[in-house]
């Protein structure tokens, strides 16, 4: 017999995760298309050779999420109801949000080029904590399906509206790329990039750098988290 606890969790995902979907699939709000045009006007005033060092590293560790082994840190979990999962879960993602919450405050301190260096310590704690979840809810994070399906969850999290519920569609139909060499990583780099260069930016600037690079890499990493969840809630309850 199913435990009690065990179901009503369930009974919770699956409202949650309808929630989640439906905001995932809404029409972005005149807010939201606001905000993209501002992000457009910022990114004109960023000098080229950043664009172009920000480039470059999310290239290096999309490609590196695809083939390396760094990420894994164990195998998947094989036991364990989804409530008993999903505890496992928050606490891996409160623990990875403080570890980002502290980079962020201490680079966001320390001037342009420690704040510089934070963009890809924050791409690494992402991607570690999105396969560490992968692991939690039994999914083998050294497949290559499997990590086409964490870059899709990335960009689920760190995308514009519109590329978003291009996203969430792709997953749900089965029209992810068939191998790594049709991943689209100059999209993937584009709308992260464009998504997150606003945030961040405000973390440069002196005096404020500090408290803002915290929060903001806190309210990132909480933001992968749920979306990580809702995600793999999908899986979970499609008998995957």
């Amino acid at each position: 017999m199913t435990d009690p606890a065990d179901r009503a969790h369930e009974t919770q995902a699956r409202a949650e995760l309808a929630a989640w979907r439906a905001a995932m699939l809404a029409e972005p709000s005149a807010f939201a298309r606001a905000a993209k045009g501002l992000q457009m006007r910022v990114n004109r005033m960023i000098p080229e050779k950043i664009h172009a060092a920000v480039t470059r590293v999310i290239e290096q560790m999309t490609r590196g999420i695809l083939v390396g082994s760094d990420f894994v840190s164990g195998p998947p979990l094989t036991t364990g109801s989804l409530r008993e999962r999903e505890i496992r879960v928050r606490k891996a993602i409160s623990g990875y949000r403080n570890v980002a919450t502290l980079e962020g405050g201490a680079t966001g301190a320390g001037g342009f080029l420690l704040a510089a260096a934070d963009f890809p310590a924050l791409i690494a704690i992402k991607i570690k904590l999105l396969f560490e979840i992968a692991g939690l809810y039994g999914h083998d994070a050294g497949d290559w399906r499997e990590r086409l399906y964490i870059l899709s969850i990335f960009q689920l999290a760190f995308s514009g509206a519109d590329h978003r519920k291009d996203v969430l569609l792709a997953m749900t139909e089965g029209r992810q790329p068939a191998s790594p060499e049709d991943f689209d990583w100059r999209k993937f780099q584009q709308e992260y990039r464009d998504y997150i260069d606003l945030a961040k930016l405000a973390q440069l600037l002196p005096v404020v750098g500090a408290p803002i690079g915290a929060i903001v890499n806190y309210r990132l990493v909480e933001q992968l988290g749920e979306t990580a969840m809702n995600a793999y809630r999908m899986l979970w309850f499609a008998g995957r």
